[in-house]
């Protein structure tokens, strides 16, 4: 029995699978697994390297098959060693992997997918204040985690509810604390501050 071949719509190759070889060695190299590499290939470029016969590069600059903006390529290109060329795909794999990675290691999973559409900072100020993402970066990380962990998906997205700042005078008396000294908490508004 043959193994099936993924396939895009209308029975055609899936046109990521052609960047596998690429796509396993920048997981090898950095420690992502290949399914969100190619995930972010596919929600990305969707494969295609050229567009209307030109380079894939989107309104906003970002360029090649993993769709990195021009700061991040340069950042990523200088600290891994890679060519000049932001559209070559083995390069543009390498440093969207990177970059990824990087991602992960500072907001863990599903947030890496946030970061790495909206921007870092963007989504750091909604960790932060708990504005709301763009719809797009929403969209974008359930089409990416595909359902998985779901959950956590709509947790890191949502708007954070406001937080309710107190302080109390700590009431123990081991030595650890000071029974004068304020402790600060923050939990949820409406939450039990008690598990």
């Amino acid at each position: 029995m043959a193994a099936a071949v993924p396939t895009a719509a209308f029975g055609a190759p899936d046109p990521v699978l052609r960047w596998r070889s690429h796509a396993s060695e920048a997981s090898a190299r950095f420690g992502v697994p290949i399914d969100w590499i190619e995930r972010v290939i596919r929600a990305e470029s969707g494969g295609r390297t050229t567009y209307n016969g030109r380079p894939t590069t989107s309104s906003a600059g970002a360029m090649g098959l993993m769709q990195l903006m021009p700061g991040t390529w340069q950042e990523m290109r200088s600290r891994h060693g890679l060519g000049p060329d932001p559209h070559d795909p083995r390069d543009n794999i390498l440093a969207g992997t990177a970059y990824l990675r990087a991602m992960y290691e500072r907001f863990g999973y599903p947030g890496v997918f946030a970061a790495y559409n909206a921007g870092p900072a963007r989504f750091s100020r909604h960790l932060a204040t708990g504005r709301a993402l763009p719809a797009e970066t929403r969209f974008y990380v359930g089409r990416i985690t595909g359902g998985e962990g779901s959950q956590s998906a709509a947790r890191i997205l949502e708007p954070a509810p406001p937080r309710l700042f107190a302080i109390r005078r700590s009431r123990t008396s081991a030595p650890l604390y000071d029974a004068e000294r304020p402790v600060a908490l923050f939990f949820p508004v409406g939450a039990s501050a008690h598990p």
